[in-house]
């Protein structure tokens, strides 16, 4: 078959559906492989697929996977010089035309798996196969359990709760060395940066931490003035003021007046060791995710809780949450909305087409009830021994309704044929996450508990 004839989708549906389980697949250098677990379309930036587990002589490979028809694009699309495809554990194409094996800008190189062959024995076959094809080929799809909807919940509902106690263990391991309102507030810190921000803002917090924060607000200050100095010293802490970015702020507004102030503010404060605007991203992030919408969300919330500390205010509210139908005042307790700066503008200089007064909206404050303040309660309160807290938070936890659905979940969903109805919870989102990452993503199909046909 030509290789012009050929189009990526195929290659893509070939890799998802034919391939996984076969014995006789051999990479470019000679090395047998065989595909334990696909991964998951990637739709963001970076390599094809996520999460992959491939198996050779020297056991399980997990990471990413690039396609190509051909693989001399690698080095024509510039992933030779891109970080995002450092993951990347395998270049699967039709046709091997490259004098030498993929590179990645890290220096390694991975091999290439070239199904010329499979394509043209199989062209007929793949070509009937209906795009996307994710999961077809996973033995747990459609499995006697995943078509038992009362079954699958009882999986999810415990996958769900070992998810939630990782993360009490993972919050009791850092209140050993971490005090306890700066643990809480790493924590949140790290949510608000979703995927991209994760990192940067988890190291923004360690850089400029809570006590520093809340020193401020502790000060004979008006509110304004305090949330003033509080979205200073975190937006220059994490190198993000007009004035230490290398784009040209474009000046002329009214609103300047406001960032002129930051400006003064953080010069005077003389503190030192700052981010760099190369430590965020920005590209392909959904303008209510841009990092300085984040930070200013929390300077909001410092703002908010400034009399009794962002600790007692937020365990305060779970204390006070009913279990059925609390959850609304624990979303409340963490939602953002301004009129000022930040309602007008997505990033220093850069207007929004449109008033965007939800700095931290419903569903992210959701995410961080279920992922954070609740496990943290939980950590806080069997190392504190306030067993009232801990059976509280345990039992929003196991009430909480359904978050916000994200690309995770609508995989493992497809993946496993079940129901939408199944996942009427947070805690049965939380399962299929906890599987995915403890099973599918670790090449682990033998021991997963939806089991096979």
């Amino acid at each position: 078959m030509p290789v012009n004839t050929v189009p990526e989708k195929s290659v893509v549906e070939m890799w998802q559906v034919c391939l996984p389980g076969r014995t006789d697949l051999v990479t470019e250098d000679g090395e047998p492989i065989r595909i334990i677990y696909p991964g998951r379309i990637n739709h963001d930036s970076g390599a094809d697929f996520l999460d992959a587990v491939i198996a050779n002589r020297r056991g399980l490979i997990k990471g990413d996977v690039e396609v190509h028809v051909k693989s001399s694009s690698w080095r024509a699309h510039g992933h030779h010089q891109d970080p995002a495809y450092n993951r990347v554990v395998l270049h699967v194409v039709c046709w091997h035309d490259a004098e030498t094996a993929a590179g990645l800008q890290n220096g390694r190189k991975i091999p290439t798996l070239a199904l010329h062959e499979f394509v043209e024995n199989q062209a007929d076959r793949h070509t009937t196969i209906t795009y996307p094809a994710t999961g077809r080929s996973m033995p747990c799809r459609n499995s006697p359990i995943s078509r038992n909807i009362n079954a699958m919940g009882e999986i999810l509902d415990s996958a769900g709760e070992e998810r939630f106690l990782a993360k009490v263990t993972g919050f009791r391991t850092a209140l050993a060395r971490t005090e306890t309102s700066q643990c809480l507030y790493q924590g949140i810190m790290e949510a608000l940066g979703y995927v991209k921000n994760k990192y940067p803002l988890a190291e923004l917090s360690r850089r400029m931490p809570l006590c520093r924060l809340e020193s401020v607000a502790f000060n004979n200050l008006s509110d304004a003035e305090c949330l003033a100095w509080q979205q200073a010293l975190l937006m220059g802490m994490a190198g993000l003021l007009p004035s230490q970015r290398s784009s040209q702020y474009q000046k002329g507004d009214p609103a300047d007046e406001w960032v002129n102030k930051l400006e003064r503010l953080w010069a005077s404060s003389r503190e030192t060791a700052t981010m760099s605007e190369d430590d965020w991203h920005f590209c392909k992030v959904r303008p209510s995710n841009l990092p300085t919408r984040r930070i200013a969300a929390m300077s909001y919330l410092l703002l908010r809780y400034r009399e009794r500390g962002i600790l007692t205010g937020l365990v305060g509210s779970l204390s006070q949450a009913a279990v059925e139908a609390g959850y609304g005042d624990l979303e409340s307790s963490l939602r953002v909305t301004t009129n000022g700066y930040w309602a007008k503008f997505l990033d220093f200089g850069l207007p929004g087409r449109r008033s965007r007064p939800a700095l931290l909206g419903r569903g992210r404050a959701a995410d961080i009830v279920v992922n954070i303040l609740l496990p943290f309660a939980v950590a806080w309160g069997q190392v504190g021994s306030h067993p009232e807290l801990v059976q509280k938070a345990f039992e929003l936890y196991r009430n909480y309704p359904v978050l916000d659905v994200n690309a995770l979940e609508k995989h493992m969903i497809y993946q496993l044929g079940i129901s939408r109805y199944a996942v009427n919870s947070a805690r049965r989102q939380q399962g299929l996450i906890h599987i995915y990452r403890t099973m599918c993503s670790q090449g682990r199909c033998g021991d997963c508990p939806i089991g096979c046909e």
